[in-house]
């Protein structure tokens, strides 16, 4: 399986410190597991997450863990979903303060190459205008 990777980024009007905060809180508008139909979420590392979330008139399931947590300024976990036909792909979210703004770069490094996959910038791109709109 040939496998891509996917990069998004986005200003956000915040210190890095908040922006951190809003993504790894998870009752936390703005933040990338707020709202969904459910969500486990043990944020240290080697913590695990489950996070179900409804699209398209259905529920889709995603599960990782957490390997690395430096606030605030990056964030990584695994990240398996049927969107990466089971394999386990790693997500490396950075925040870098620029005046008083943040660049949030999400990289989605080992996703399959083919539509389904592909899809996943669609996603992190609204998660990513989610954020932003929080500020």
């Amino acid at each position: 399986m040939k496998l891509t990777e996917i990069t998004v980024t986005r200003a956000i009007p915040a210190s890095a410190e908040k922006v951190f905060e809003v993504w790894m809180d998870p009752k936390s508008p703005g933040g990338p597991w707020f709202g969904a139909e459910r969500v486990i979420l043990n944020p240290i590392v080697d913590g695990l997450f489950y996070l179900a979330v409804k699209h398209e008139g259905r529920t889709w399931p995603h599960y990782g863990r957490f390997v690395r947590i430096e606030r605030p300024h990056r964030v990584e976990y695994t990240w398996v979903s049927e969107g990466t036909q089971g394999v386990e792909s790693v997500v490396a979210v950075t925040f870098e303060p620029r005046g008083d703004q943040t660049d949030v770069t999400l990289r989605h490094s080992g996703v399959p190459d083919d539509e389904m996959g592909r899809r996943h910038e669609q996603g992190w791109t609204w998660v990513l205008s989610k954020l932003a709109e929080r500020f």
